[in-house]
């Protein structure tokens, strides 16, 4: 399996307990959606199953897992870190009405002061807000999107207007 047959879920943030458990920070906006019998961890580029024993999800980007072939916390550190993926043929369809903000990766993103910032090459999930990511003037450039910023989303010209505080280019440009 190579990296681009998969997409990327989240990562290992920690071991928990001595029996293997680890805690997974997903990337993923609907972890409860995926199909996790086995999942992907890369090491060094390269795609090692892990079958999953057992899991559980009791926060929204949060979950513990445990492997078939991790049974100790010493193994597990081993894994710490490190991303999981799945197969792409496991990524659940959306509803062709259905306009998430990570489908905003690769607008080109206007600002209505400054004008043309770039393309947006990454929408970073946190727990209360999404976050894009632009190069503008060789230097990335990270803005919340939020319903107060975004003054306009152009599905068919793959673009976004956006009304950015003022500063906050600034802060990036020093």
């Amino acid at each position: 399996m190579k990296s681009n047959d998969c997409f990327e879920i989240g990562y290992i943030a920690k071991t928990k307990g001595l029996k293997g458990e680890v805690q997974v920070s997903f990337s993923y906006y609907e972890p409860e959606k995926l199909k996790l019998d086995a999942v992907f961890i890369e090491y060094d580029g390269k795609m090692i199953p892990h079958f999953v024993r057992e899991y559980k999800i009791p926060q929204k980007l949060m979950g513990y897992f445990l492997f078939e072939d991790i049974d100790h916390i010493d193994k597990a550190q081993k894994i710490i870190h490190r991303k999981i993926f799945l197969p792409n043929r496991l990524k659940p369809k959306k509803n062709k009405d259905e306009f998430l903000f990570k489908d905003l990766e690769g607008f080109t993103a206007t600002d209505v002061t400054i004008g043309m910032l770039g393309q947006i090459t990454e929408v970073k999930e946190f727990p209360k807000q999404y976050i894009a990511a632009v190069i503008y003037q060789e230097k990335e450039i990270l803005f919340p999107l939020t319903d107060d910023l975004i003054n306009d989303i152009n599905i068919d010209n793959k673009t976004i207007t956006i009304n950015l505080p003022d500063g906050l280019i600034d802060i990036y440009m020093e």
